[in-house]
């Protein structure tokens, strides 16, 4: 009874297995299966951080044209309407009398054309400069986030592959641990094993279940992470075209010394340099404050006056020049330009540091790099003779030679080096993505 209860618990979950990866590729065959370059290209379609990139080059595009509206006259109409509600009272002495004269009207108009532009003011043609540059960094930040979000993508597509990989391994345990409970089965019904060696085997099958469920919740995650690395909604069906094994032969061709990334091209550092220029701008235009303004000045209104509504309209009209020369502000623009250039100074250390960190970073993943093509060859040697070893001891076990637990263990060595190998493809292609994220690299 106990027997037959452990194998029908063994038959369920076989079963379950095998419900969960038909059901797997009912679904890959209803999904959207997508390529590397397909998935880049979604992301940087639907991604909110790739739109509000370019919404932010959209905002200070207008931003810097606004800032040229000041070089153009600024023209305005007025108008304006008074009702007295009491005279001014005028007193005089006439001819040594004393009198007191009412004067204005009872109701005043105004109205005219205002017009003024700058002639001179360097002050100003600094600040466009700078709006300029304020673009300039707009531009180089949505670069960033574009070369960002390729890195991401990249990096959550290969973790997909590496889950399908271990999926594969661990289904491949799950298949021989069943033939092999299968065949140890027969022989225990036939005398031929013992019931040691009929409940390891049953021990092995239950062991590699969980294995595979795990890895089968781990392409469902990995597959979660990718759609919103993507942008794309979460409830849509998709999968991936390819294997992680595909990218060993770009990993073996790899030269540090040839494909060691420059950091000419690094976001980062660009967007330090246009800071920079920021704020040697700024202090150019803090010292301009000290040159003397220019500005002119026109103006044309009608002025009517009246006890009643029957209007008489009076026009006048002047032309103006407005010179404004700095004296002296209590020190303000000298401190100004101090605290400015503190400033700079800060930022060109800050640029320094951040230059000798990234060096260190490429330093850093080309070490790495070469570590993983030295596993890699290790590992690949190491299959070649966990395969063989495995063949070898899967027929001793057949032919009552060798035991379970010996077969077992060449499994073991087996699926190590098989997930060694794919996992050193997927860390090397990882690293890969981020050297060319150091890089400024786009696609």
């Amino acid at each position: 009874m106990f027997e037959k209860n452990n194998i029908l618990k063994l038959f369920l979950a076989l079963a379950l297995i095998v419900q969960m990866s038909m059901a797997k590729a009912q679904q890959a065959q209803d999904s959207l299966i997508i390529s590397l370059d397909q998935a880049i290209e979604i992301a940087l379609e639907e991604s909110n951080s790739i739109k509000i990139a370019d919404l932010t080059i959209e905002k200070t595009g207008y931003a810097r044209k606004g800032s040229y509206a000041a070089l153009y006259p600024n023209i305005s109409a007025s108008g304006s309407y008074q009702r007295t509600l009491k005279k001014q009272i005028m007193a005089m002495d006439f001819n040594g009398q004393a009198m007191e004269i009412e004067v204005g009207k009872w109701n005043n108009v105004n109205a005219g054309i205002n017009a003024s532009m700058p002639l001179i003011n360097a002050q100003l043609w600094q600040s466009l400069k700078l709006s300029a540059l304020d673009v300039e960094l707009a531009v180089e930040q949505a670069r960033s986030s574009k070369i960002a979000m390729v890195s991401q993508v990249k990096q959550s597509f290969y973790a997909v592959l590496l889950a399908q990989q271990v999926y594969a391994v661990y289904k491949d345990v799950y298949d021989n641990a069943s033939k092999n409970f299968e065949h140890t089965e027969h022989l225990y019904n036939t005398g031929k094993a013992s019931e040691y060696e009929y409940l390891r085997a049953q021990v092995n099958v239950r062991n590699a279940e969980p294995n595979v469920f795990s890895s089968l919740a781990a392409i469902d995650l990995a597959i979660w992470q990718l759609k919103a690395v993507m942008g794309i909604d979460l409830e849509t069906k998709i999968g991936v075209s390819g294997e992680i094994d595909m990218y060993k032969d770009e990993m073996m061709a790899y030269d540090a010394d040839l494909m060691s990334p420059s950091l000419d091209n690094n976001s980062t550092l660009l967007q330090l340099n246009i800071q920079s220029q920021q704020i040697e701008r700024t202090i150019k235009m803090a010292k301009y404050q000290y040159i003397p303004t220019l500005a002119a000045s026109f103006a044309y209104n009608y002025i009517a006056m009246g006890d009643d509504f029957k209007f008489k309209w009076n026009p006048y009209s002047v032309v103006g020049l407005s010179l404004n020369i700095p004296i002296f502000d209590g020190f303000s623009k000298r401190n100004n330009i101090k605290q400015y250039k503190a400033t700079q100074d800060i930022l060109q250390l800050n640029i320094e540091d951040t230059e000798r960190n990234l060096r260190i970073a490429i330093k850093n993943y080309n070490n790495l790099i070469d570590t993983y093509i030295k596993n890699y060859i290790a590992a690949e040697s190491t299959l070649e003779m966990a395969q063989k070893s495995y063949d070898i001891a899967e027929k001793m076990y057949e032919l009552g030679k060798a035991t379970l637990v010996e077969l077992n263990d060449a499994q073991l060595a087996l699926v190590q080096a098989q997930l060694t190998m794919s996992r050193t493809v997927y860390n090397f292609m990882v690293t890969k993505a981020s050297l060319e994220e150091l890089s400024g690299k786009e696609e």
